[in-house]
């Protein structure tokens, strides 16, 4: 049966048995996968792997400088196996039985590219140019690096010692000196500064103390200003606060009066109003009544009246016709005489009925308008 195989992410798989051929038409005998598994047909192929992971060398080598001093230099170095199938087949075919020789490997071209570089530089060089002396081995390096299929990522120079010598600390005693002198200097001119300070405080301090003196009495005065004004405030405040109160309560009083009128009014003034109002119209209603009532009364008993009087007339009349006929009654002028004493007794009757209702001359009787009479001719 057919096994899968799957590399590490930082591993190449090498399956090896055959020859795999290669660009350039170059063969080897493994079979480089990366990224991806696959299968090995057992016991006919076998499946190797090679760290693609950051690996470190550290270099601790003496190198001689261009004027015959020994250093002891320490460098490390960070490399890897390349990531492209040219290094992983190189540092397979060197490294793939023993992967921890690439450690002393490198180590050892690094030394000898540094000694060579180290030579050929003065110490005052290598010293101030670290960073120079790691790129040109580096540079170096490469070459060699690359066709064990290696790259480098970094190279640091940890520490550069002259072994007891003395020398690089002589280089910097010309430099500490300087440094210590102008530090002595600096500290005299702050001493001098700091005493001509203190001079100067000493010279300056009545003037400093008067000062300070007129402005303690100044904020005193003002302090006490102010205890004085928050001392009258509070008796005035309160006076104003009581005063703002008998005013609120004077307000209130008066709102309290004002709805208490609108309450008597709607309460007591508005109804008795009413109830005389009413009282008034009733009254004089009645006494209309009355008035009407009696006149009514008067009316129809002063038309009864003329009624019965006027029913009597004929009978009056009648009675005085009677008594015309048996008296001696002497007409001189004939018909016309006749007629005369006959209107005459009429006119008297008229008479008669406007005497017993005591109306005046044009005064309607029974609802008729009886007219005035001559006294000589009689009714018009």
């Amino acid at each position: 049966m057919f096994g899968y195989h799957v590399p590490a992410p930082n591993q190449a798989m090498l399956i090896s048995g055959g020859k795999q051929k290669m660009k350039g038409d170059s063969t080897l005998p493994f079979r480089i996968v990366t990224g991806h598994g696959a299968f090995v047909m057992p016991v006919a192929r076998k499946a190797s792997y090679l760290s693609l992971a950051m690996r470190e060398a550290v270099v601790t080598d003496d190198c001689v400088t261009q004027q015959g001093i020994t250093l002891s230099v320490k460098a490390v170095i960070a490399f890897k196996v390349g990531s492209d199938e040219s290094s992983i087949a190189a540092a397979a075919q060197r490294f793939l039985d023993d992967q921890d020789q690439m450690d002393g490997l490198t180590g050892q071209i690094f030394a000898g590219h540094l000694r060579s570089i180290v030579g050929s530089m003065t110490v005052e060089s290598i010293i101030r140019e670290r960073q120079t002396l790691a790129e040109n081995v580096l540079d170096a390096s490469k070459v060699e690096m690359g066709n064990l299929g290696l790259t480098v990522d970094s190279l640091q120079i940890q520490s550069i010692d002259d072994k007891g010598s003395g020398y690089i600390a002589a280089l910097a005693a010309p430099h500490q000196a300087t440094v210590n002198q102008a530090a002595k200097i600096a500290q005299a001119a702050a001493d001098q500064a700091s005493a001509m300070a203190q001079q100067e405080s000493d010279r300056n301090q009545p003037e400093y103390a008067r000062q300070t003196a007129i402005k303690r009495a100044e904020y005193q005065a003002e302090i006490d200003q102010a205890e004085a004004r928050q001392a009258a405030a509070g008796p005035l405040a309160e006076a104003q606060a009581q005063q703002a109160v008998l005013a609120e309560q004077s307000l209130v009083a008066a709102k309290n009066a004002e709805l208490r009128e609108a309450e008597l009014i709607a309460e007591v003034v508005k109804p008795a109003l009413a109830d005389a109002e009413r009282i008034t119209t009733l009254a004089r209603a009645q006494a209309e009544a009355t008035r009407l009532s009696a006149e009514a009364a008067a009316a129809e008993g002063r038309i009864a009246l003329d009624q019965q009087l006027i029913e009597q007339l004929p009978d009056m009349l009648s009675a005085a016709a009677e008594g015309l006929r048996g008296a001696n009654l002497t007409v001189l002028n004939g018909a016309e005489g006749l007629n005369g004493a006959v209107a005459s007794l009429a006119g008297q009757g008229l008479a008669l009925l406007r005497a017993v209702t005591e109306g005046l001359p044009g005064e309607r009787v029974a609802g008729a308008e009886v007219p005035a009479a001559d006294p000589e001719t009689g009714p018009v």
